[in-house]
């Protein structure tokens, strides 16, 4: 039996994993969050404690840590940026080490904004990264630590996941009850990425020794403003979506405007690809409506 260490295990991410993983009998499961909840199925872990995860890790050993962990708020990062770092970068950085010492793999996820967005094709996974913000900045930093401290590594970067909890699809299906219109930026693509299409990627990726950087969102790409005008049409809901720009809705944290990722590594190392954001869209509000 494989024992998994899911860290930030209440987050979307965290949630589709065990959803994929409860009745699994081969897997055993640890999950871990920054505060336990109220059933106790999920223990309180502060990865940006050292002495912490040594012991979580060396006490439970567990064959792979998934870390789904990160401050992921990211205007908030750039009032914060001591916590950013210390939950983006210094997190990764001793979950890292504490797997090499046991001998786990780790498995850690990133972000499409370890890139600048300047790219007029999408990024593969070689690609020069120059982040424009200090989420994007911390995250790469927890990159380069995962690569430097631990030899079984996958780093997975994904982008505008949406799943179980606070994401752009409920911001909009909220602000729909509220309002008949509303306004969207138009001018920054990327790809819409199911929670649950990302784990199915993880646990295609774990059972394997093909270690590395790999993009992990799902086929296609839109932008926000169609993202918005699709989630009301599969939604049902009669809302007008105006087209705005960067500017005309300005935030603490410059995004990038451009920041599609082809997940090439996935492609030819293993002939493996992710749903079309669409499809993977349509499922997640089938579930959603039932």
């Amino acid at each position: 039996m494989q024992k998994i260490m899911i860290t930030g295990a209440a987050g979307q991410l965290g949630l589709a994993l065990h959803r994929l993983l409860r009745d699994d009998k081969q897997y055993k499961l640890f999950r871990t969050d920054a505060f336990a909840t109220e059933d106790g199925m999920v223990k309180a872990l502060d990865i940006t404690n050292e002495a912490a995860v040594n012991d979580y890790i060396s006490e439970n050993k567990p064959d792979i840590i998934i870390n789904c962990a990160a401050m992921t708020a990211v205007d908030l990062c750039e009032s914060e940026e001591e916590k950013a770092y210390r939950i983006n970068a210094l997190g990764p950085k001793y979950l890292a080490m504490a797997a090499e010492i046991t001998g786990a793999k780790l498995v850690h996820v990133s972000t499409d904004y370890v890139f600048d967005g300047l790219a007029s094709s999408p990024y593969i996974e070689s690609d020069a990264t120059n982040p424009i913000s200090v989420y994007g900045t911390t995250k790469l930093e927890g990159e380069k630590f995962v690569q430097e401290y631990c030899k079984k590594y996958y780093i997975l970067r994904t982008a505008w996941v949406y799943g179980e909890g606070k994401n752009f699809v409920k911001t909009m299906l909220r602000l729909a009850e509220q309002n008949s219109k509303v306004r969207v930026v138009a001018d920054q693509y990327g790809t819409p990425t199911s929670a649950l299409e990302l784990a199915r990627a993880i646990l295609f990726i774990m059972n394997t020794e093909s270690y590395g950087i790999y993009h992990a969102t799902c086929e296609g790409s839109t932008n926000w403003y169609e993202f918005a005008v699709t989630i009301f049409k599969e939604a049902g809901k009669n809302v007008e979506v105006e087209a705005i720009t960067s500017e005309q809705y300005p935030t603490p944290a410059k995004r990038p405007m451009y920041s599609i990722l082809e997940n090439r590594a996935f492609h030819q190392r293993h002939g493996y690809y992710m749903k079309e954001w669409t499809d993977a869209f349509r499922e997640y509000m089938r579930e959603l409506n039932s």
